[in-house]
């Protein structure tokens, strides 16, 4: 069976809760869950913590993720979130490990394990991102970088629970920027995530899993990666902010 595709946006540190709620009911009207259907797209947008609940409540249908979550359930640890505190609000799903997390509070790939069991545990889903760093890239290491990102990230995570977990390959040195990785290069890198995965959990299992790809991706470059055979959606930012560019996007898959 095919692997459904997945268009998933990150709005990072944008929109207000007005400006969130516009976007909702903009998809309502433009009726992008319609073609998403007709595509076989799954669509999602994780918004920032104070817009979570009203997307929520407007979201008619999208997933709805947060953009981290701790992996305490509660405590002294300002400005985070509890994965008790997402699911009041009946949000379950949560991006794990992205490169800005990484760069700008040097989280780890052991964090993010504990947050990906802890998510685990409250029965959530994860987007776990996974990328290098431009010098790492030109140093010829992605796919050391990547490979201890998937073998610590998914440390103890059994086969049973790895249909929860979505992989994002973002290499660093392409989000905003607007310096694309060919779809060969996102190809390759993919490919290599689901041959880990295949080691790791089984050949079946790894092809079942969604592999999406993430760095400058725009209506006009987006059907090329989900033409490859590894890449099953896209991790979109700056695209994903106007319902007008979200549905280019997902039309252009």
């Amino acid at each position: 069976m095919a692997r459904k595709k997945f268009l998933m946006g990150n709005w990072k540190m944008n929109h207000t809760i007005a400006e969130a709620v516009r976007f909702c009911e903009d998809v309502k009207n433009d009726s992008l869950l319609k073609i998403a259907r007709s595509k076989g797209v799954i669509l999602g947008v994780a918004p920032s913590y104070l817009s979570l609940y009203q997307v929520k409540r407007h979201a008619h249908g999208l997933i709805v993720a947060s953009q981290d979550c701790h992996y305490e359930e509660s405590g002294a640890y300002t400005s985070s979130v509890s994965c008790g505190m997402l699911e009041e609000i009946g949000v379950n799903w949560s991006i794990i490990g992205h490169s800005e997390r990484r760069t700008y509070d040097n989280e780890t790939s052991f964090v993010c394990n504990r947050k990906i069991h802890t998510l685990l545990k409250h029965g959530f889903h994860a987007i776990y991102c996974v990328g290098e760093t431009l010098k790492e890239y030109e140093q010829g290491l992605t796919k050391d970088v990547v490979k201890e990102q998937v073998l610590v990230g998914l440390m103890n995570v059994s086969k049973e629970d790895i249909g929860k977990i979505v992989i994002a390959y973002e290499p660093v040195w392409s989000i905003g920027t607007g310096k694309n990785a060919s779809a060969e290069i996102a190809e390759d890198v993919c490919g290599y995530i689901r041959g880990l995965l295949e080691e790791l959990y089984g050949k079946v299992t790894a092809s079942k899993i969604l592999i999406l790809y993430g760095g400058s991706v725009k209506p006009n470059n987006i059907h090329d990666y989900l033409l490859q055979a590894d890449v099953d959606g896209a991790l979109v930012g700056g695209a994903s902010l106007k319902s007008e560019s979200f549905k280019e996007l997902l039309e252009n898959i």
